[in-house]
């Protein structure tokens, strides 16, 4: 799911060197930390985080068979 995550971000933005995926584990959430390069926030946010939005649900929708709750968090 991470390369999920990180496939979908090189793909929108114009620094795809510079995206970082870091997945964080607990016991009952998985969290996907997304970095990328400052001049590409507004690419993965999106107009009113409709991009965010749709990215988040892509990643729950994938993740149907885990007992863990999945989200993911741009930093």
């Amino acid at each position: 799911m991470k390369a999920l995550v990180e496939t979908i971000a090189k793909a929108l933005v114009d620094h795809p060197d510079e995206v970082r995926v870091n997945a964080v584990e607990n016991e009952r959430t998985l969290v996907f930390e997304l970095s990328v390069h400052p001049n590409d926030m507004g690419k993965i946010i999106g107009k009113q985080g409709r991009i965010a939005k749709a990215l988040r649900t892509v990643v729950t929708a994938a993740s149907g068979q885990t007992d863990k709750r999945v989200s993911v968090e741009i930093v």
